[in-house]
């Protein structure tokens, strides 16, 4: 019964987490039933948990990683959203519980940012993995034009502490739309609730057919091709055996379990160390990561220019793959370098 008082899912979280660019669904609210037991989508979930429950200690928190394990769920699948304030004596002892749930693997986010909530000194220390705004906030968007500059304040400063943002309680496609612009991908609310086919369906942008905007070529996701991916642990001949499985494979990825790329796999390079004398006995049964390099990974919604100067900035891996991620820096799929050079070669002839 810990649960059904303490984690609790407020009306702010009754509607997925849904990416803007893409209608895509990220995160599902999680439940806590009459029982106190946790039920989710298999998507990660969302909880919402008061500071003061973090400031009781571990032991206050038993019930939560007990409720994961009875419900088959890691850790590393629940987003916590943490709500409410701490006072100053208090942040030493958050600063630890903090550091201990991310070390077991929960992804740790602040609510209520910009309309009360945490303080935003403590943000910068904490490091989080998702700030949501104020409900309130999100409300007066767009009429407010107050309410729009805190959140443009908000969405800098997760910039600066690599934090995504997330707007709560959307109600209408003009909310949508300014807050598209600011830069916020992630959002929740009635607008975005699935509809009775189940589907999430998110107002368009409104397209930029500028002249400087077609120079910049088309989106990375546009040009994207699947990825042939391992675990983050495989062994180098596990590797090897992808690669020739198919001639037409230039990169194994090799990704953690939420699919976040960890390291990169070249043809060329990986399958030399393999050619020279001994090289199956020296790297075969070893962790593939000894050869990998580390993934050269690109937001999704990237023009194909952006891409391109990226994959520049290293002489020496010019042509390797680039990986392409979504908001959740998790691999979506592979862009060929020659497919970026084709495209804008295309646009400029």
């Amino acid at each position: 019964m810990w649960l059904q008082h303490h984690l609790y899912v407020s009306s702010l979280l009754t509607s997925p987490m849904v990416d803007l660019d893409t209608g895509a669904v990220i995160a599902h609210p999680a439940v806590v039933d009459s029982a106190g037991v946790l039920r989710a989508a298999p998507l990660p979930m969302v909880l919402e948990l008061p500071i003061r429950v973090v400031l009781s200690g571990a032991g206050a928190l038993a019930p939560l990683h007990e409720a994961l394990r009875r419900a088959g769920r890691h850790p590393r699948e629940a987003i916590l959203l943490l709500t409410g304030a701490a006072h100053e004596q208090d942040r030493p002892l958050l600063r630890a519980g903090l550091d201990g749930l991310r070390t077991i693997g929960y992804l740790l986010g602040f609510a209520d940012i910009g309309s009360g909530g945490a303080a935003l000194d403590l943000l910068t220390e904490t490091s989080p993995y998702l700030l949501a705004l104020g409900p309130e906030l999100v409300a007066r968007i767009p009429a407010d034009h107050r309410a729009t500059a805190v959140a443009r304040a908000v969405v800098s400063l997760s910039r600066g502490i690599g934090a995504h943002v997330l707007a709560p309680g959307v109600e209408r496609e003009p909310q949508v739309a300014v807050v598209r612009g600011l830069g916020v991908r992630l959002a929740q609310g009635p607008l975005l609730a699935p509809g009775p086919d189940g589907e999430v369906r998110v107002p368009l942008p409104v397209t930029d057919e500028s002249p400087a905007t077609v120079m910049l070529g088309p989106r990375v996701q546009e040009l994207l091709i699947p990825a042939v991916t391992l675990p983050e642990a495989a062994r180098a001949e596990e590797a090897v055996a992808a690669f020739g499985h198919e001639p037409t494979i230039t990169s194994v990825i090799l990704v953690d379990d939420f699919q976040r790329p960890k390291g990169s796999l070249d043809r060329s390079r990986f399958l030399l160390s393999f050619a020279a004398r001994y090289g199956h006995a020296l790297h075969g049964a070893k962790p593939a990561r000894r050869l990998a390099d580390r993934p050269r990974t690109v937001p999704r919604t990237t023009p194909a220019v952006a891409a391109m100067q990226a994959a520049g900035r290293d002489a020496a891996r010019v042509y390797d793959d680039l990986v392409v991620t979504d908001e959740l820096n998790r691999c979506l799929g592979i862009v060929r370098v020659s497919d970026l050079i084709r495209q804008v070669t295309t646009i400029r002839s």
